[in-house]
């Protein structure tokens, strides 16, 4: 018998991230169907099995899907064949599983997304870090903004 662990997911337009809880997991596999079928299994820490598939909205690249094992979590990064906003992170229409969740952390909304045009030049990278996909501000807050966000605290 399998468990599930507790999935995490936010998206871009180009790409689903899926965060999966599982600490110190071992013989992990992701595989990634073009079609949108997402598999992942892994041993748990005390040797339980854990496994769940997803179909998601949309078709996936699968050469474009990423993995990143780290202590606490795994980390997918799907990449999505048509560039867009998915309106869920399933096909089916229905209620998702207890064990998926939205991840608020990297979350962001179509209307905040940075495009390309909006990237600092390669002169002012050096100040801009791009993994930092937590940060809201994405380092262009100037003198004026701050003032006001604190006054709106």
């Amino acid at each position: 018998m399998s468990r599930h662990p507790e999935v995490l997911w936010a998206q871009r337009s180009d790409k689903v991230y899926l965060t999966i809880a599982l600490p110190d997991a071992k013989d992990i596999s992701v595989k990634c169907d073009p079609q949108g079928l997402f598999s992942f299994s892994a041993v748990g820490v005390q040797g339980e099995f854990f496994d769940f598939s997803l179909q998601l909205y949309g078709p996936i690249l699968p050469e474009g899907c990423k993995t990143n094992v780290g202590l606490r979590n795994i980390i997918c990064s799907v990449q999505k064949q048509d560039k867009g906003w998915w309106k869920r992170l399933l096909k089916s229409e229905e209620k998702p599983a207890p064990y998926i969740k939205v991840d608020w952390n990297k979350w962001c909304d179509e209307d905040d997304e940075v495009s390309t045009s909006d990237l600092p030049s390669d002169d002012d990278t050096a100040a801009y870090d791009e993994d930092d996909e937590d940060s809201s501000d994405d380092g262009m807050l100037y003198l004026p903004d701050l003032e006001k966000a604190r006054g709106s605290l």
